[in-house]
C-alpha cells in the first residue's frame, strides 16, 4: 500500500516555473487612464496638481505687521502657523513654546521643526518646493520663509489670529473635538 522507501525532500523534483498567467507583470502606473477587461477593477492614483506660491519668499511688505512680529519674536509666527497647518492637533501656544526653546537652546534646531512644516505645508496645499529646497530656506532665511507661509495661509482664505477651531467654525465646518462626555451620577 506505501512504497517501502521514500525520497527525501531534498531530492524532491523543483517546482514548477512561474507562468505568466499566474505571475504576470502588472503594467506601469502612468496616470493614464488604462481599459480594464470586463470585470476587473482597476485604481487610478493621481499626482496633486503643484503649483505656485501666491507670494514670493521676498514679499515680506504684502504684510507689513506680520514681518514685524516675525523679525521680533518667530516663536509666535510659527506657533499660528504650525496650529493651522496641524488642523488644530496642536496649539499655537505649544507650538510657539517649542519652537522658543529649539531656537536659545539649540539655534539650528527651530530651523529643522519650521523647515518640517513648509514641507507639510506644500504637501496639503501641493505647492512646488521653491526658490530651492525647504532645509535650505529656513536655515538661511528663517524669517521670510516664516512670513511667506503665513501670507499663504491668510490668502487661503484663514484668519491666522483667531486659530484653527474659530476658522472652522466661521466657515461653516464642525470643529475637530470629541463628543460631550455622558452624565455620571443617576439616570432613569
Amino acid at each position: 500500500m506505501y512504497p517501502s522507501k521514500q525520497e527525501p525532500y531534498y531530492n524532491a523534483p523543483p517546482p514548477p516555473p512561474a507562468t505568466a498567467p499566474y505571475y504576470g507583470v502588472p503594467p506601469p502606473s502612468t496616470g493614464v487612464p488604462v481599459t480594464a477587461p470586463p470585470g476587473t477593477f482597476q485604481v487610478q492614483t493621481h499626482q496633486p496638481t503643484i503649483g505656485p506660491w501666491s507670494t514670493g519668499l521676498c514679499d515680506c511688505c504684502a504684510n507689513p505687521s506680520n514681518c514685524c512680529i516675525t523679525c521680533l519674536c518667530p516663536c509666535i509666527t510659527f506657533g499660528r502657523i504650525a496650529e493651522i497647518v496641524d488642523r488644530g492637533s496642536t496649539s499655537c501656544g505649544a507650538s510657539g513654546a517649542l519652537y522658543a526653546l529649539l531656537l536659545f537652546v539649540t539655534g539650528c534646531g527651530a530651523c529643522c521643526y519650521s523647515c518640517c512644516y513648509r514641507g507639510k505645508l506644500r504637501a496639503q496645499f501641493g505647492l512646488r518646493e521653491a526658490p530651492c529646497n525647504d532645509c535650505l530656506v529656513h536655515c538661511c532665511c528663517e524669517s521670510c520663509s516664516l512670513c511667506q507661509m503665513y501670507r499663504e495661509l491668510s490668502r487661503r482664505g484663514f484668519d491666522m489670529d483667531i486659530g484653527w477651531h474659530a476658522n472652522m467654525e466661521r466657515q461653516g465646518h464642525m470643529a475637530t473635538m470629541p463628543p460631550p462626555p455622558p452624565p455620571q451620577g443617576m439616570t432613569r
